[in-house]
């Protein structure tokens, strides 16, 4: 059984969800910080730079934001970043033009934002990309049958010169839920296209036209069809917000709880200990390894350590139960955190080819359970394992 707590304390909001008590995710949302991911603005090029076939568009924000070739010509295969090497960006754009785009990488202290002209519009079954015609599937959806209905669906009812990425929630859903959550998502990009043509015309930008979900509707979005039961608040405005997006999505088997003035994880002294721990910089594992989270602007690196653990004779084994029981608590740890981009994990040396192939089916199994997309590129020359991961709600 899975349960949402929504803790909120002054301007701080705690989402946390858990599985039969115990947490598998946590999320914060402070009143203070203005988060723009997702976001879809009219932005004002201000600056191209051809060298790194690169711009600045300004969006109304604090500062710019940076939009890169790629991420303006138009895309014909999600899987690859493959350029138009005849293209230059000053080709495309010019200094002063407006240009419709999303926020897809937060402002950092140091950076701008990076934005696309990608557009992409999260719904319940599908994710809707209008100006393409990709069609692709969640990899979570593995019945070869079910692949092949879900597309033949969406085909049917999918706008002209739009694409879709079909969810793992539209597994087993009938034709009619599929259909009406196209036209949804269709309706929502008409309207941010209508008030981008305004705008335009009347000379009204850079502005903001289109605010991406907050971070409870979007999990909410990721859980409502699945084993999610019971939500609990102590705040009266979530609580009549939940209740409105529960009555809209027909979830009468979610129960909502209200207890309001009351800190909700106080009350779970186990719970507790639980946030405090994957606050931590250091997990131990059960053999008495650990392992080490330390997050930078570029990257996460994790470094693995045998600790207190000393094995058997066979050092090789006892290297690779190390690696495997981190590699489970990796897997926990990047839900736990939200962890996103580029992380690198230091395994302890292995000697063996097929231990290290183990090792990655062992993270690629754990990692079948995470609501959103990585990619394992495998071990550099270094023994570093890269992998990628997507955030979450782009903590």
């Amino acid at each position: 059984m899975k349960e949402i707590l929504i803790n909120k304390q002054e301007k701080v909001k705690q989402i946390l969800l858990l599985e039969e008590g115990n947490l598998i995710e946590k999320y914060i949302e402070n009143e203070d910080v203005q988060r723009i991911e997702g976001n879809i603005y009219i932005g004002k090029v201000v600056n191209v730079l051809q060298g790194m076939q690169s711009a600045f568009v300004n969006i109304g924000q604090r500062k710019n934001t940076f939009i890169h070739l790629k991420d303006i010509l138009p895309k014909v295969d999600i899987t690859k970043e493959e350029l138009d090497d005849t293209k230059k960006i000053k080709e495309v754009i010019k200094v002063g033009m407006p240009l419709l785009i999303q926020v897809k990488r937060d402002f950092t202290d140091s950076k701008g934002a990076k934005v696309s002209t990608h557009i992409s519009i999260n719904s319940r079954f599908i994710v809707f990309m209008p100006n393409t015609t990709i069609i692709t599937i969640s990899q979570k959806i593995e019945n070869e049958e079910e692949k092949k209905r879900l597309t033949n669906i969406v085909k049917k009812y999918l706008p002209e010169n739009c694409g879709v990425i079909i969810r793992t929630s539209a597994e087993n859903q009938s034709e009619e839920n599929i259909k009406k959550d196209i036209e949804i998502a269709y309706e929502k990009w008409k309207n941010i296209y209508r008030l981008y043509e305004e705008n335009k015309v009347n000379n009204n930008f850079p502005k903001l036209i289109y605010k991406s979900h907050n971070v409870i509707k979007k999990i909410l979005i990721d859980l409502i069809d699945k084993d999610l039961e019971k939500i609990t608040v102590n705040c009266e405005e979530d609580y009549e917000y939940l209740s409105k997006i529960l009555k809209d999505f027909n979830a009468n088997h979610i129960e909502l709880i209200k207890q309001y003035d009351k800190d909700l994880i106080e009350e779970r002294p186990i719970l507790k200990e639980q946030i405090e721990k994957a606050e931590k910089r250091k997990v131990w594992l059960k053999c008495g390894g650990f392992i080490t989270i330390d997050k930078t602007e570029a990257l996460t690196a994790i470094d693995v350590n045998s600790g207190k653990y000393t094995g058997i004779d066979n050092v090789e084994a006892t290297i690779y139960k190390v690696n495997k029981e981190a590699s489970i608590e990796i897997a926990r740890q990047l839900k736990l955190r939200d962890i996103g981009g580029i992380i690198i994990i230091d395994y302890i040396d292995m000697k063996s080819d097929e231990n290290k192939e183990k090792i990655i089916k062992v993270l690629e199994d754990e990692l079948k359970n995470d609501r959103t997309k990585t990619q394992i590129i495998g071990f550099s020359k270094l023994n570093l394992l890269e992998m990628t991961r997507k955030h979450v709600c782009g903590n």
